[in-house]
């Protein structure tokens, strides 16, 4: 998709966007259950579902994915689509990408060892080195606008709210 292409595909979409700021407001959802066994849980995702479980860290035996993973799979695929949209209607090339995300939890305050120990994945660094005639300005203006319209990274800034109901 070339910068032209993008723009005729999101042009409508802004507009009914501006005129009824109701309509931008997009539900988005996951569900998951406890169908298989063991510390686990089973997350109906996109592509099939996906059975999360304990890190080896905290018992588990490596068999599940680990929530940290997704969370950085999550993240690394959200600021990769989005400078790549916004490369797009910059009409920046990129003729290739290695895409990385890298973070570290401590298991101590997971697993309620030390409650002085962060609990969650931190110091999160996405990195997309671009094979790109592109200079350094323009590479900058990318990182920050991927920064900002990254929906993920944006939504790690509010922890959600975890309710827990009788069925």
């Amino acid at each position: 998709m070339d910068a032209a292409a993008l723009r005729a595909a999101q042009a409508p979409l802004k507009e009914t966007y501006r005129s009824d700021s109701a309509t931008a407001r997009i539900p988005t959802a996951a569900r998951g259950d406890y169908r298989d066994p063991d510390v686990s849980a089973t997350i109906d995702g996109f592509a099939g579902p996906v059975r999360a479980g304990l890190h080896r860290a905290t018992g588990g035996d490596g068999t599940d994915a680990c929530s940290a993973d997704l969370l950085l799979e999550a993240v690394l695929a959200c600021a990769a689509v989005t400078l790549r949209a916004v490369a797009t209607s910059m009409g920046v090339e990129i003729r290739s990408a290695h895409l990385a995300a890298d973070g570290w939890w401590d298991a101590r305050g997971t697993l309620g060892v030390d409650r002085q120990a962060p609990v969650g994945v931190r110091d999160i660094v996405v990195t997309l080195t671009l094979d790109t005639d592109a200079d350094d300005a323009t590479l900058g203006k990318l990182a920050v606008a991927t920064e900002r319209y990254c929906v993920v990274g944006q939504t790690l800034a509010e922890p959600p709210t975890i309710r827990v109901e009788r069925a």
